[in-house]
């Protein structure tokens, strides 16, 4: 509590403690997350606003995107299109478009509110809105018919029987954490679909569950030339990248 209040103070008022409002200290009390309080968190140098309450962006997110940032950076020479599925606060896509000027993003996100702090994530940032649309669709039924060079997603993946800590099961969305009775509903819907929308040698890079990566992995090299497992910066299986 103590270290919360100060990164709250420090954060959302500039090191002033006389701006902290009781209203404030009775949200931590309450165990809701410190990002939602603070209104907003860092993400590879940006600025991700959370006033929709979207899924808050975790390290373990930010530690792969930047790894795919990478992998994006080395086209140069033509626009590179990318789809951020499940898009959330849009964390992931607007870390690609600040980061690859050759880069045009579409986010699909099924939540209206979501989409809306997607659009003011976007702005708040600087970036140009001629390199990005925003879909409101559950996973591809309202897709653009685009060819994407990357997919990109952190979908929901928590079975739903797992026991979560109270901060997270009360205040973040369960539309955006459970998915099924393993964790694999939104994710099997993704792969079913996937070609369709993956131009030839595209990328998928998809978060998971640790305790069920294995059958991530299996489900993308059953449609893919390759796929392969990686360990998040804490060494469990965190995310799957499948090259078609």
């Amino acid at each position: 509590m103590t270290n919360d209040l100060t990164y709250l103070i420090t954060d959302k008022y500039n090191g002033d403690a006389s701006k902290i409002t009781q209203e404030d200290k009775d949200r931590l009390a309450s165990g809701e997350p410190l990002a939602y309080i603070i209104g907003w968190v860092p993400f590879l140098g940006l600025k991700i606003f959370l006033e929709s309450k979207p899924l808050i962006p975790r390290t373990e997110t930010e530690y792969w995107c930047e790894k795919a940032l990478k992998e994006i950076s080395q086209t140069t020479t033509r626009t590179v299109r990318v789809l951020d599925m499940c898009a959330g606060s849009g964390a992931i896509g607007l870390a690609v478009l600040s980061h690859c000027p050759q880069a045009v993003v579409t986010f699909i996100e099924i939540d209206a509110r979501h989409c809306d702090q997607i659009k003011a994530n976007a702005l708040a940032n600087g970036i140009d809105s001629g390199r990005f649309e925003i879909v409101q669709s559950d996973v591809f039924t309202n897709a653009p018919d685009h060819c994407y060079d990357y997919i990109l997603s952190n979908p929901p993946y928590i079975p739903q029987d797992r026991v979560l800590d109270e901060s997270v099961k009360n205040f973040e969305p369960s539309l955006a954490l459970f998915s099924g009775a393993d964790g694999l509903a939104i994710i099997r819907r993704i792969f079913y679909s996937i070609k369709k929308y993956l131009c030839n040698g595209g990328q998928v890079w998809i978060e998971c569950d640790s305790a069920h990566a294995q059958e991530v992995e299996a489900m993308a090299r059953a449609q893919s030339a390759r796929a392969t497992l990686f360990p998040d910066q804490y060494g469990k299986a965190r995310y799957c990248v499948a090259y078609y």
